[in-house]
């Protein structure tokens, strides 16, 4: 054997070896070319219902889920480009867009605006709106619970300065509220039917006439660009995944009981009431934002007046109904 050489693998051998070559360079290359979608999510959220409705399956890409305790962390993931898509409220979606983040709403659903309420003590004397003259209302800051406050109180012919806002999350909000050092909580659920079931307060006054109530599919302007079939397939997918659940409200609220630790008749209450279906971005859920949008900014809830056609993108809207 010459110095240097090296002896010929048998042919067997040898087409083994390019074999594992070949396999490797492919799965290389198929891991450079996989689309990775990275979703932001809530315990007992999105990723939950694709699953039990079993549009989790076959996914033409990759979901890298990360799990935030609240949609306000979503938000700040997404502006900062840390997440491609995440779900979140309307208002609080607009609230984060006025402030200049990168992102437009390209889907959602609607609740029944019922289901955001003012709710007092079953001992409270106060008995409708009216009664809130005077009283010390808590709801989160910048949220659907100071607008909801805001609107119900003009209703009524209240002035802002004839009540007082206290501006608490939904946990603090409710310990407040049973210790009586506020009068009446603005919230939405699952907590309204906590509230009730569980600790017997009662709703004063609801969101009807008042809040869309609507939960946007927020994306960035960055996936939008670049993972487009992505994030449509992955809408489609949660909107056939949410009129599943409407048919299957048992298996759903169980579902998230045993992943949330919430009760199950909570949850039961809550799903039954809200009646949570997708919604078409389109003209009319536009307009109607847009009022909200411009009454939020006359209450001070939103920094300054916003274009919400610009903030939304109805392409999504428009190519699933091809």
């Amino acid at each position: 054997m010459l110095i240097g050489s090296h002896p010929r693998p048998a042919a067997p051998q040898l087409a083994r070896a390019l074999l594992a070559a070949l396999t490797l360079a492919s799965a290389v290359a198929a891991r450079a070319d996989e689309i990775v979608l990275r979703v932001g999510d809530q315990k007992g959220g999105n990723r939950s219902l694709l699953e039990i409705a079993g549009y989790a399956k076959d996914l033409p890409y990759r979901i890298a889920w990360s799990e935030f305790p609240a949609a306000a962390p979503i938000l700040e993931a997404l502006n900062a480009g840390a997440l491609d898509v995440g779900y979140t409220g309307d208002l609080s979606f607009l609230t984060v867009y006025a402030a200049g983040a990168p992102i437009k709403a390209i889907g959602g659903t609607r609740s029944d605006a019922r289901t955001q309420a003012i709710l007092v003590r079953q001992d409270s004397p106060i008995q409708s709106a009216a009664d809130l003259k005077g009283k010390r209302l808590a709801g989160t800051r910048g949220g659907w619970g100071q607008f909801l406050i805001s609107a119900t109180l003009e209703k009524a012919g209240i002035a802002p300065s004839e009540a007082t806002f206290a501006p608490l999350n939904p946990v603090d909000a409710k310990v407040a509220l049973m210790a009586g050092s506020v009068d009446a909580w603005a919230v939405w659920e699952p907590y309204v039917s906590f509230a009730t079931l569980k600790d017997q307060a009662r709703p004063i006054a609801d969101g009807a006439g008042l809040t869309p109530t609507l939960t946007f599919i927020v994306a960035s302007d960055s996936a939008i660009a670049t993972k487009r079939a992505a994030l449509q397939d992955f809408l489609t997918r949660l909107n056939k995944a949410r009129l599943w659940s409407l048919d299957h409200l048992d298996a759903y609220a169980q579902n998230t009981a045993s992943l949330t630790k919430l009760p199950e008749d909570v949850l039961r209450a809550a799903y039954t009431a809200q009646r949570t279906s997708p919604i078409a971005l389109d003209n009319g859920v536009v307009k109607e934002v847009q009022e909200a949008s411009d009454r939020a900014t006359r209450y001070g809830v939103l920094p300054r007046p916003l274009d919400v056609g610009r903030a939304v993108d109805r392409s999504f809207t428009a190519a699933a109904s091809n």
